[in-house]
């Protein structure tokens, strides 16, 4: 299997990490965000990263010019999901919707034999305005490439079922050129689950980075703090100590694994003050060993978010909840995230990248094993398993 392909809104790449081991050449991609082109160029030097708006006509025709020079007969596109998202506020013309046209616009430009679109389940239901008419986006899909593409049956698919350790519902459009007469399908959804424990359980413990007390004082609270930190970062420069404010810590220490800091009798999240503060149930909370992490968001530095919190160890292990202490009273580090996300260890963005951007990226990308599985499948296909 041998194409060459154009990455549309291609961030950092995560979606492409593991193309080119299966023949997707990458030749050009599109990104609007000067600090993931950065990241980009950084991964993939070799390819044209054309850095801009795509709305912008000069833009588009210059990523569709650059395409057509590189023969590109594959096409990725990973358009923003925030105007769509549940996790958004979903306002119903969000310009965001829209890029969906320009992705439309490169295929009836390129008419590349095979495309993949993803986004989150809502882009189902989601609707854009054309031509004065609200029409959902799966029907625009349909509408202008119906006649020559076919489409997958199944477009909802869940990371966790494809070798992610991760329960990360999305929406995948699978595209295959009439001419080509195949069927291109995901895989049926593997029994097999990747967990938490599975995936970080080898990892070294690490110590929460207390931002508002002195070094001393976090000493006393962590004595192996910084001998923990060496190990960690002896494993990777993102297994370090996230940052957290010492209230929050103490919350976490004293919540069990699969458990919210809100269901504590005393140890309950507090403001700066000391009173209780409000929020959801499913933040402060820590997540279960035995399986796959929660959907990874925008805001994995934030134990008051949503479900953020490392299952942690028993240190003392007690249904009393003064008396009961567990380890890792904190978020994932970055690479945890990354493992999570079943990226490989050796992903290579640069050690200067701020861990919020990275944990920014994470949180939006699609796990790259999830698109690799559309492309095992795709390989089966194309060496004549199906004809339709």
């Amino acid at each position: 299997m041998e194409f060459n392909c154009l990455s549309l809104f291609a961030s950092a790449g995560i979606a492409e990490t593991f193309l080119e081991k299966h023949g997707i050449h990458v030749k050009v991609s599109s990104e609007l965000l000067h600090e993931r082109v950065v990241i980009y160029r950084h991964l993939y030097p070799n390819v044209n990263m054309i850095e801009g708006d795509i709305t912008n006509q000069k833009t588009f025709e210059s990523v569709i010019h650059e395409a057509k020079s590189q023969l590109c007969d594959f096409l990725i596109a990973t358009p923003p999901c925030q105007g769509m998202s549940t996790a958004g506020k979903k306002l119903k013309d969000d310009p965001r919707n829209r890029l969906i046209i320009y992705v439309v616009n490169a295929i009836k430009r390129l008419k590349p034999k095979f495309v993949i679109i993803e986004n989150v389940p809502e882009i189902l239901t989601t609707k854009i305005l054309v031509n004065s008419s609200w029409i959902s986006i799966p029907d625009y899909l349909d509408n202008k490439l119906g006649r020559n593409y076919v489409f997958n049956k199944n477009k909802i698919v869940n990371s966790m079922n494809y070798g992610v350790p991760q329960s990360r519902e999305r929406c995948i459009f699978l595209l295959a050129r009439k001419d080509m007469k195949i069927s291109w399908e995901f895989p049926e959804p593997s029994n097999e689950i990747i967990t938490m424990r599975m995936a970080i359980g080898n990892l070294p413990s690490i110590d929460p980075n207390v931002t508002d007390i002195s070094k001393e004082e976090r000493d006393k609270l962590f004595p192996e703090y910084e001998q923990k930190r060496l190990a960690g970062l002896a494993i990777s420069p993102w297994h370090c100590p996230p940052r957290h404010k010492l209230r929050h810590v103490i919350a976490m220490m004293h919540t069990p694994e699969g458990h919210s800091a809100w269901n504590n009798k005393i140890y309950y999240p507090t403001l700066a003050d000391g009173t209780r503060s409000k929020g959801y149930k499913n933040t402060y909370k820590r997540q279960w060993w035995d399986r796959p992490a929660y959907t990874i968001t925008k805001y994995t530095s934030r134990l008051g978010s949503q479900e953020n919190g490392h299952p942690g160890y028993p240190i003392v292990n007690s249904d009393d909840e003064e008396k009961r202490i567990w380890s890792e009273p904190r978020t994932m580090t970055v690479f945890e995230l990354m493992r999570l996300s079943s990226l490989p260890d050796n992903w290579n963005i640069p050690v200067e990248t701020s861990s919020n951007l990275v944990r920014e990226i994470l949180g939006e990308g699609v796990p790259p094993k999830l698109i690799e599985s559309a492309l095992l499948s795709l390989e089966y296909e194309l060496n004549g398993r199906t004809q339709i």
